[in-house]
């Protein structure tokens, strides 16, 4: 069974899809995190971000990669484990140029569709319903107001030891969300057949047991 969850920035996508997969055995992946490993490459070789061919040959020489470590999930540049480096403000402000680029994306979808596999997967990203897993059984669509999802962003970075300003993220995070939903490539878009789910007001734990409830229910089917 394939489960797609896209969303914007914050909105809870990669926490839920953890917990998720954890819960049923689903092999998880973070596509976001791809592209920050990515744009934290870029940013190691001292490319423009805006180079596709040297991002994109950059990329071929140092090998991205998940590992799970004491049932945590690391992601690993060329043997090195950068989870926290890929999590920095530089990285988050300037993924969403890398991520654009045409060659950059079709070059993680081949990844993450052949990380998908044959096997019951949770991916979670901002195209993954409509472009890396169009046939997925279960599409969600995640949305939250810009001031709560700043908010996590903001408990996400102190406890990170990185120290921002509210109203900085906000602004970060609507104009993460623009360049997300314009970009020519892949934009983030709803699926048709995708279920919204509003997390404003919801706690984790809330979002998860209706997703997973959802899941359920395709299942029992």
């Amino acid at each position: 069974m394939q489960v797609a969850i896209d969303g914007p920035a914050s909105a809870g996508k990669s926490t839920v899809a953890k917990i998720i997969a954890k819960k049923l055995g689903f092999i998880y992946i973070d596509t976001g995190a791809m592209y920050r490993a990515c744009t934290l490459i870029a940013k190691k070789e001292h490319i423009d971000y805006g180079d596709e061919a040297r991002i994109l040959e950059a990329i071929n020489q140092n090998k991205i990669e998940f590992k799970s470590e004491a049932g945590e999930q690391k992601v690993y540049v060329a043997g090195e484990d950068v989870s926290l480096a890929i999590r920095t403000p530089e990285i988050t402000e300037n993924v969403s140029q890398v991520s654009a680029l045409k060659g950059v994306r079709e070059k993680m979808v081949e990844l993450q569709r052949e990380m998908a596999g044959s096997t019951n997967v949770i991916m979670d990203g901002r195209d993954i319903g409509t472009t890396v897993l169009p046939d997925a059984e279960l599409k969600i669509f995640l949305v939250a107001s810009v001031h709560s999802r700043a908010k996590r962003r903001l408990l996400d970075y102190a406890e990170k030891g990185i120290h921002e300003d509210l109203a900085k993220i906000e602004h970060d995070i609507a104009e993460r969300d623009y360049k997300d939903s314009h970009r020519a490539i892949s934009p983030l878009k709803k699926a048709d057949d995708a279920v919204e789910v509003d997390t404003t007001n919801m706690s984790i734990d809330e979002v998860v047991d209706d997703i997973l409830a959802k899941i359920n229910a395709k299942m029992a089917k």
